[in-house]
């Protein structure tokens, strides 16, 4: 009954409700990377249930620091970051008992993480891959070749059983992906 809050971008309202209706401990909060729709209110949602924020890499502060500013572009309340632990590639996040792998994809941004928990073999896989898509390359810090380069050294490294969870949609396996999303295929 451990839990770790991914990716809070808005609704902090809506976040607080939903852990207490499933009655699960918050342990910390998780990022993927920085961008205001997986981020604005991860400073708030921190502070209501008094944990700290975990990820992405450094290379996001910019985009950390700016939250307040792009939210408001976009009509979201979002206020800066400075999370409790930076993560690296090969670091370990826990969550109770159990302990994710973490893997540095940048690409869609320069900071950007994803989670591995090998023994349901499931990926936390923020804006790096979706169902039939990858993560967008046009928002600032984005490359588009070194996103490909991520999904193909530290993704599709992955056996083909893996399922992941986006950050937007459906999920999807691995297998799945490698078999028919276009933008993986020659990778």
């Amino acid at each position: 009954m451990n839990a770790a809050i991914v990716d809070p971008g808005g609704d902090p309202e809506v976040i607080a409700s939903a852990i207490e209706q499933t009655g699960v401990t918050v342990e910390k909060v998780l990022l993927t990377h920085g961008h205001v729709d997986h981020a604005a209110a991860a400073t708030e949602v921190a502070e209501n249930f008094k944990v700290k924020i975990e990820g992405p890499t450094e290379a996001d502060i910019p985009l950390l620091q700016s939250l307040g500013e792009h939210g408001a572009k976009y009509g979201i309340q979002g206020r800066p970051c400075n999370p409790d632990r930076w993560l690296a590639h090969g670091d370990t996040v826990t969550i109770g008992k159990l302990s994710f792998e973490v893997r540095h994809c940048p690409g869609h941004t320069q900071g950007h993480v994803i989670f591995l928990y090998e023994p349901q073999k499931i990926a936390i896989v923020g804006d790096v891959i979706f169902q039939g898509s990858i993560g967008r390359t046009d928002l600032p810090g984005g490359n588009h070749d070194q996103l490909l380069e991520s999904i193909r050294d530290q993704v599709l490294t992955l056996d083909d059983e893996w399922n992941f969870l986006p950050g937007h949609g459906p999920t999807s396996r691995i297998g799945e992906e490698r078999r028919s999303n276009p933008f993986l295929q020659g990778l």
